[in-house]
């Protein structure tokens, strides 16, 4: 009995050991990559990394699809740049309404389609969000298909210039790391365990006692907050709020870059935004129809790989751990 517990807190400790060795990386890649690739594009990668993250919190996590994630990204970045050009917001007050208006619409689309499951669900925040996007469309602030431009990146904390790109890069990257690590840290708490367990078996654990439907609202108003977060910070960083931000294809996109990625895992969002932004921008750069390349390669993924890419390496990573020959003292 000693001896098993303490195998299990060697294995506690070396996961641990791997987890922060992966975080320095992680922390090293990001301080070094402006550097080398432009540092707009990093900004607008890791937005679009953040987004997928806070997809994954509420698929990955409670198993629940949603159709309408754009309505948070886009709803967050269209309040974000007209707080910050029209109000005179300064850039963090700027982000905090963004992530607000996405909260208060994650809270609403909620209430009303968390009691539903599957396809159901999905369809009911497509319709939600199909309402944002014809607001977006109508309403005079956002302007319609010109959006909001030029929106004033501003000062952070009225001591930091964002109009420099590497200081604009490097508020992004903390921010998109802060997030990360909020969404690991649920992942890993007991409130996700409980949402995993809900995903595994729901009519079990509503028979225990838990408040399920409570447990999926509360997550999905996370997720819709992060998704306000990355909306705002891409409206801030770029400058512009337009209707691809709410438009139906976003929400397809980022539910592209989790299954690319791997579902349920904490790096595949990242690792699905890096190839499915890269992709876009580079074959969009040499004339070749994105949406057809994209659509290829997500089918030969799902063929080959089915868990996605850092699913499959985990998977295989696990097999290899588990035929290693026991040790015993």
């Amino acid at each position: 009995m000693a001896l098993e517990i303490g195998e299990l807190s060697a294995s506690a400790a070396k996961t641990r050991g791997i987890d922060w060795l992966g975080l320095a990386v992680g922390i090293a890649i990001l301080v070094v990559a402006p550097f080398l690739i432009y540092p707009v594009f990093l900004i607008k990668l890791l937005c679009m990394a953040l987004f997928a993250c806070a997809f994954n919190l509420m698929i990955g996590g409670g198993g629940l699809l949603s159709f309408g994630h754009a309505a948070f990204f886009g709803g967050g970045a269209y309040i974000a740049a007209e707080t910050a050009k029209n109000f005179g917001f300064p850039f963090e007050f700027a982000l905090l309404a963004g992530v607000a208006s996405a909260t208060f619409l994650g809270f609403l689309f909620g209430v009303i389609a968390i009691r539903r499951q599957g396809l159901f669900f999905a369809m009911i925040t497509l319709a939600l969000a199909q309402a944002v996007y014809f607001l977006a469309l109508r309403l005079p602030f956002t302007h319609s298909e010109d959006g909001i431009q030029a929106v004033p990146r501003g000062w952070l904390f009225g001591v930091v210039d964002l109009k420099d790109n590497f200081a604009m890069y490097y508020v992004t990257a903390a921010i998109f790391l802060a997030g990360y690590l909020l969404v690991a840290r649920v992942w890993k708490s007991p409130f996700g365990q409980v949402l995993r367990a809900i995903k595994d078996n729901q009519p079990r654990m509503i028979s225990l006692g838990y408040p399920v439907d409570r447990y999926k609202l509360m997550n999905f108003v996370l997720s819709a907050a992060l998704s306000g977060l990355a909306g705002s910070l891409k409206a801030m960083g770029l400058g512009l709020a337009t209707l691809t931000d709410v438009d139906f294809t976003t929400s397809i996109a980022v539910v592209l870059m989790v299954l690319l990625g791997g579902m349920g895992t904490l790096l595949g969002p990242v690792v699905g935004a890096i190839i499915s932004v890269s992709m876009d921008d580079y074959l969009a750069g040499i004339g070749i129809p994105v949406p057809v390349v994209i659509g290829v390669i997500f089918v030969v993924i799902i063929l080959v790989f089915r868990r996605g890419i850092v699913g499959e390496v985990v998977h295989y990573w696990r097999k290899w751990q588990a035929r290693k020959p026991a040790t015993r003292a």
